[in-house]
C-alpha cells in the first residue's frame, strides 16, 4: 500500500470518527451529562463507570457512559491523528501531507483534550464548553479539508474555465470565505446560548415570549469570565439575559443565511463551473435543513433528538461550505 493511499485511509477514518465524537459530545451536553464523571481522565478515580460502582461509589451509571464513551472515542480520535502526523514526517519526501499541517492538527487535537478536561474541571464554563466546541469542529473541517485535498490529487489536476479566472474567481473565493466566517460565528452564538440553558428562553416561533422583542439584559448575557468555583450545570444566567444570547443567535442565523446565499449564488452565476456547482447546491440545501431544524426544534418544545439533529446539522453545514472553498482552489 503507498503511503497516499494509506494516510487518506486514515484521514477518512479519522473524519468519521471526528464527526461521531462531535455529535455525541452535542448529546452528552444536551442530555445534561457532561458532569456525569466529574474528574478527569477517569471516573470517580476509575478506567469505567462499571469501577467506580464496584468501589460503592454513588453515581448516575446513565450519564456516567454517555460522557465516558465520549472520552472513549475522543481518545481513539487522538491516536489516529498522532499516527498521521507521523506518517507524515516519515513520507515527507513524498509530500503526501505537509508536516506543519497535520501537526497543526495534532497541536489542535492536544488542546482539544485540555479544554475538554476544563470544561469537567471548572464545572461547564460558558467560555471553556464554547472554545471546546468550535476546536472539535475545526479539527473536523481540517480533517474533512485533508481528505478533500488527498482524494483531488488521485483525480488529476485542478481546472477552472478561462471565463471564472481573474476577478470572477477572486470574488467567489471571497465571498465563500466570508461564508466560512459567518457560519463560525453562528456557530460559537449556537454554542453560547446551548452552554448558558438559554435554548428555551424563547419556546415559540418567530416571535419570542410571544412578543418581537421581549425584556432582554444583554450587558449580562455575555460576560465571558465570571470566576471558578461555580458550577454552571443548568445555567447562572436570569431569564431577560438568556433571551437577550437567545435572539442574537437568531439575528446571527439571519447573518450566516445572507453570507451563505451570496456565495452560493454566486458561484452558480458561473454556469461552466460544474465542479463547483455541487457543493454550491448541496451547501444551499443543508442550509434549509438546517434552518428547519432549528423552527422545529423550537416548535416541537426541544425534544433531545432534534436538538442534537441540529448540532450534526450544524457540522454537515460546516462541511459544506469547507467542500466549497476547497472546490475553489487548487490542491
Amino acid at each position: 500500500m503507498s503511503p497516499a493511499v494509506l494516510i487518506r485511509r486514515l484521514a477518512i477514518a479519522a473524519f468519521a470518527l471526528c464527526f461521531g465524537v462531535v455529535v455525541l459530545g452535542a448529546y452528552v451536553r444536551l442530555s445534561a451529562a457532561g458532569l456525569g464523571c466529574p474528574d478527569w481522565p477517569g471516573c470517580y478515580g476509575h478506567l469505567t463507570p462499571s469501577g467506580a460502582v464496584a468501589s460503592g461509589q454513588e453515581i448516575e451509571a446513565d450519564k456516567a457512559w454517555k460522557e465516558m464513551i465520549h472520552r472513549y472515542a475522543a481518545a481513539t480520535l487522538g491516536f489516529l491523528i498522532v499516527v498521521i502526523a507521523a506518517l507524515s514526517i516519515q513520507y515527507r519526501k513524498q509530500r503526501v501531507v505537509h508536516p506543519g499541517f497535520a501537526l497543526g492538527l495534532l497541536g489542535l487535537v492536544v488542546l482539544q483534550g485540555i479544554f475538554g478536561m476544563l470544561t469537567v474541571t471548572w464545572q461547564l464554563k460558558p467560555l471553556i464548553v464554547t472554545a471546546h466546541l468550535l476546536m472539535g469542529l475545526a479539527t473536523l473541517a481540517l480533517l474533512w479539508w485533508l481528505v478533500l485535498t488527498l482524494t483531488r490529487r488521485q483525480g488529476g489536476a485542478w481546472k477552472v474555465h478561462d471565463s471564472f479566472v481573474g476577478k470572477p474567481l477572486q470574488r467567489a473565493r471571497r465571498f465563500a470565505l466570508y461564508a466560512l466566517l459567518a457560519l463560525g460565528l453562528q456557530i460559537a452564538l449556537g454554542g453560547w446560548t446551548s452552554s448558558n440553558y438559554a435554548a428555551t428562553a424563547c419556546p415559540d416561533f418567530p416571535t419570542c415570549q410571544n412578543q418581537w422583542w421581549p425584556e432582554t439584559d444583554f450587558k449580562d448575557a455575555f460576560i465571558p469570565w465570571r470566576g471558578l468555583g461555580i458550577n454552571y450545570e443548568g445555567g447562572v444566567l436570569d431569564h431577560p439575559a438568556r433571551i437577550a444570547v437567545h435572539l442574537t443567535h437568531r439575528l446571527g442565523a439571519v447573518l450566516a443565511t445572507l453570507m451563505l446565499l451570496l456565495a452560493g449564488i454566486t458561484v452558480l452565476r458561473q454556469p461552466r463551473q460544474v465542479y463547483a456547482h455541487g457543493p454550491s447546491m448541496a451547501m444551499m440545501a443543508l442550509l434549509a435543513l438546517q434552518l428547519l431544524l432549528g423552527m422545529f426544534t423550537v416548535l416541537r418544545g426541544f425534544p433531545l433528538w432534534l436538538a442534537t439533529a441540529h448540532n450534526a446539522g450544524a457540522a454537515l453545514l460546516l462541511l459544506s461550505v469547507v467542500t466549497l472553498n476547497r472546490a475553489l482552489r487548487p490542491v
